[in-house]
């Protein structure tokens, strides 16, 4: 779907609200309906923001720093600079604009902003509306472009992966091959990493979320390995965790019960079927081989311009799966006196069954 067609959706619902107009504020929502790349820094520092009537085309609203980027990235939309501030501007172009109804994203407005904005709204006799999930709900349908780019998205990471691997060494600490890993990132072409890289050896490999550290990899023990990166704008998501050196048994055991989860759930899934019932054949799974107890995490998530999205692959999650959703199936087992291991994939739900995009399985099937 084109862009121009996301702000005409956008713009019906609107419409059928009897909302004027609403400012999209949330950054991978900006960049859905614009085309524009630059990010926050944080939820207190915009790069800018979208202000779409129900009845005319939309503006971005952003300051001196980013004019140039804004021109040349964003099409059919006015570029419009706040020298003293996005809510200044608000106060002439809303009346200029005849708006006396604006939705907000509740969700990604802080309460000291909404609170200015709810006094605006006062002054200039505007009905304020907050609204949640709205371009979300959109987003959670990829189009073939969109899959497209994700697709590339999850086989760079791939690529970054397997030019990495060979240089690891037990010199190395988790600190150097994350560093390692984002540095091939940017050079084979990525924005960036989707999300801090995650590298953990021996017991720490039982973090599910660890920190990397001044940790030496540690010979003939865990090592997990989770990272993703941007591509065009689109993330991707992969763990994969490996022996440097000599697996045991205990090792090949615990992988060949997540890969046997993960296979299962990835074979199930299609459109029309429950997320919680995606997750309840991988928790199956890994309970009837006698660790369900260590399996703690929701199976999965929805990737598409941010790393984590809806659809969630979750016990608690009793909605459908449709069509060109995008989910990762990550099962693990974790061990505090051992370490842990996660195996992560990404695929696309079809309508009779799911596109794993990942293609490497080396360091799956073992």
């Amino acid at each position: 779907m084109s862009i121009a067609k996301r702000i005409k959706k956008i713009q019906a619902g609107l419409r059928r609200k009897k909302i004027d107009a609403i400012l999209i504020t949330q950054p991978h929502n900006r960049r859905y309906l614009s085309g524009y790349s630059a990010p926050d820094h944080d939820i207190s520092e915009s790069s800018g923001v979208l202000l779409i009537p129900a009845r005319r085309s939309p503006f971005l609203l952003t300051d001196f720093r980013f004019k140039i980027q804004a021109e040349q990235e964003v099409e059919n939309m006015a570029v419009m600079l706040y020298p003293k501030g996005l809510l200044a501007l608000l106060e002439v172009l809303l009346p200029d604009l005849g708006i006396q109804s604006l939705a907000f994203e509740s969700h990604y407005t802080l309460h000291s902003v909404a609170e200015k904005m709810w006094s605006l709204g006062e002054k200039l006799s505007i009905k304020l509306t907050p609204v949640h999930g709205l371009v979300e709900k959109m987003r959670v349908i990829k189009d073939e472009s969109e899959i497209d780019k994700l697709r590339s998205s999850v086989h760079l990471n791939e690529e970054v992966f397997q030019e990495v691997y060979p240089t690891i060494s037990q010199d190395q600490t988790e600190i150097d091959i994350a560093l390692a890993l984002e540095a091939t990132m940017r050079k084979k072409g990525a924005e960036s990493p989707s999300f801090d890289t995650i590298t953990a050896t021996g017991k720490r490999s039982a973090l599910p979320h660890a920190v990397p550290g001044l940790v030496k990899i540690q010979k003939d023990q865990p090592l997990m390995i989770d990272m993703g990166l941007i591509l065009d704008g689109y993330c991707s998501d992969m763990t994969r965790t490996f022996i440097p050196g000599k697996a045991d048994e205990r090792f090949l055991k615990i992988h060949r019960l997540v890969r046997k989860a993960q296979l299962a759930a990835t074979k199930k899934i299609r459109a029309g079927i429950s997320a919680a019932a995606i997750d309840k054949v991988a928790r199956q799974t890994i309970s009837d081989g006698g660790y369900g107890k260590y399996f703690g995490h929701a199976l999965g998530h929805g990737v598409g311009l941010a790393v984590h999205e809806e659809p969630r692959l979750s016990s608690r999650n009793r909605k459908h799966l449709q069509a060109g959703m995008i989910v990762t199936v990550e099962p693990g087992i974790y061990l505090p006196d051992w370490g842990g291991v996660r195996l992560e994939n990404m695929v696309v739900v079809r309508e009779d069954g799911c596109e794993v995009l990942n293609q490497d399985t080396t360091w799956l099937d073992i």
